[in-house]
């Protein structure tokens, strides 16, 4: 089971003022380098956008997952946006995203990467997680539904 709690930082967990699908990412991109994990804020910019010309990483049920594994990352992080307005990031089923969970990881951490992308889709796929997280008062709170730390419920 993956650690959230170490991976999860109140300090990257923001409401978005992104507008756009670009936007939304480099905000994000900027609040993951502001881990010790993260040694070049530049790279894991450019692997961001590579990645995501690939294929877009808006999964559905409104959520965006954009990742990376790269060597520039020592260790798994995570960022957490929140749209109160929706974005719209080229989601399979074309809905606009108000959740997005970035997660850089070290390129040697292939294995694990999957275990950490399935639960954090297993969480998100709960619409009432969803609403949890988009109504939650303070980043502490949505860090908590995060982690298991409390109630996915209780407010």
């Amino acid at each position: 089971m993956p650690d959230f709690e170490k991976m999860i930082d109140e300090g990257r967990i923001v409401d978005l003022k992104a507008t756009t699908k670009e936007e939304a990412l480099r905000e994000l991109v900027d609040v993951l380098a502001t881990s010790a994990n993260v040694t070049d804020r530049d790279d894991l910019l450019r692997a961001i956008f590579e990645r995501e010309k690939v294929i877009s990483t808006g999964v559905g049920i409104e959520v965006a997952l954009p990742h990376v594994k790269i060597p520039s990352v020592k260790d798994f992080v995570i960022a957490i946006g929140r749209s109160h307005k929706g974005i719209d990031f080229e989601s399979l089923d074309e809905k606009p995203v108000y959740i997005i969970v970035m997660i850089g990881a070290n390129d040697k951490q292939a294995g694990e990467f999957l275990k950490i992308l399935a639960q954090l889709v297993l969480k998100l796929k709960g619409k009432e997680f969803r609403k949890a997280v988009m109504f939650a008062k303070s980043p502490k709170r949505i860090r908590e539904l995060f982690t298991g730390a409390a109630d996915a419920g209780a407010e």
